[in-house]
């Protein structure tokens, strides 16, 4: 008796396993509201920053509009926008995302603006190891309505250990990490890589701009 309940128990429990899951499979991306509002043209605001790398956003900015424009929309200059709301009395990122889109339309004239959140950003050491991490939240939304058309989320990361087997190989890779990123930042690559991939995720990337339909078609 004791051996069949045990059975039946294993029984709900695999059952459990398998619907949770199916219950976890990933949903297709909701296209609808950016494929209504189709825009043209992207005006990307300096990102929030909610780390201590002070660097941080503006190297971001830097790694965010080329995969952008590859995917087939207007990237209004980062870097001018970046002054021009400075000379316009806003130093700082959390000044420039408080803007109302009303007064980004009547100045700058973007179908849609994309606000980012840096989450995490930077070298984290750890005992025997150190790991370099870049991560933000992306949402895209009409200028006009204020309407969410898009969100992603960029990740990437890169660890010290390299595959290296053994304690003593992980000290020396360790070792080897920090003088390294004593004179060099990996942060750049991460952040292109990482931008790269969310614009391109075939399962919920950007959709393609209209500047990309009409280079294809010229081909």
């Amino acid at each position: 008796m004791r051996s069949l309940q045990l059975w039946k128990l294993l029984g709900l429990l695999s059952l459990t396993v398998v619907l949770s899951t199916g219950c976890a499979t990933q949903q297709p991306y909701d296209y609808s509201a950016l494929l209504a509002s189709k825009p043209r043209s992207i005006l990307v605001i300096p990102p929030q920053n909610n780390t201590v790398e002070v660097n941080a956003p503006y190297i971001f900015l830097s790694t965010i509009t080329a995969p952008l424009a590859e995917k087939g929309y207007y990237i209004f200059p980062v870097a001018v926008i970046d002054q021009f709301m400075k000379d316009n009395g806003l130093p700082t990122p959390a000044e420039m995302n408080s803007v109302p889109l009303d007064k980004l339309r009547e100045h700058i004239g973007p179908d849609a603006v994309l606000y980012v959140t840096i989450d995490d950003w930077g070298q984290q050491y750890q005992i025997i190891s150190s790991v370099a991490v870049v991560s933000s939240s992306w949402r895209l939304v009409d200028a006009r309505s204020g309407e969410t058309l898009w969100q992603g989320r960029a990740y990437a990361q890169q660890s010290s250990d390299g595959g290296n087997n053994g304690l003593a190989g992980m000290l020396v890779a360790a070792v080897i990490e920090q003088v390294v990123n004593s004179v060099s930042d990996k942060t750049p690559e991460l952040s292109a890589n990482a931008n790269y991939r969310t614009i391109n995720s075939p399962s919920n990337g950007l959709l393609p701009g209209p500047y990309l339909k009409v280079e294809t078609q010229g081909q």
